[in-house]
């Protein structure tokens, strides 16, 4: 069972993994030594799971990945439903996240690839021939405002020129 104090450090670093130790035991008026303890039982719970940075690749390069999401719909299998299909797609590397859904498609395929392409050749070749694939919806990604509820272009000014009748 998860502590108070855990969660509080859990919502913390959920928000920003950079936070040092030292800051950590201060906001959670603990020592030092036991938020150290507290994450590695966390990691080692798998609780926490990874330290991510989340990065605005537009200001890098301009060779941005494309990305798309692929609504699957698939037969569940026998005494195992949805997760043995799941398993076979998320080992696809090009697969960077994976859910499981309700509605009228069961899984939320997200996927990167170089080009549109490569996404679509993905798509042709390698999910929807699985056997319990029956068919997808591919949505791409057109353009990142927020992502795990960091806002990008914030600065951005809108540069359309105002029509009005």
């Amino acid at each position: 069972m998860t502590s108070d104090k855990e969660i509080e450090l859990i919502r913390i670093l959920e928000h920003n993994g950079r936070v040092e130790t030292e800051v950590l035991a201060k906001m959670l008026d603990e020592s030092e030594e036991d938020v150290k303890v507290c994450m590695q039982k966390l990691e080692d719970e798998q609780v926490i799971l990874s330290y991510t940075a989340i990065v605005d690749w537009s200001k890098v390069t301009k060779e941005e990945t494309i990305a798309a999401m692929i609504d699957v719909k698939v037969t569940p299998q026998r005494d195992v439903g949805f997760d043995e299909v799941a398993a076979r797609i998320q080992r696809f590397p090009e697969v960077s996240a994976l859910y499981l859904m309700s509605g009228t498609y069961d899984l939320s395929v997200v996927v990167e690839g170089q080009t549109m392409d490569g996404v679509a050749r993905f798509v042709s070749n390698k999910l929807s021939t699985l056997d319990a694939v029956l068919s997808t919806t591919t949505h791409f990604r057109l353009k990142k405002y927020k992502h795990d509820g960091v806002v990008f272009n914030q600065d951005e000014k809108d540069r359309r020129m105002v029509v009005s009748p």
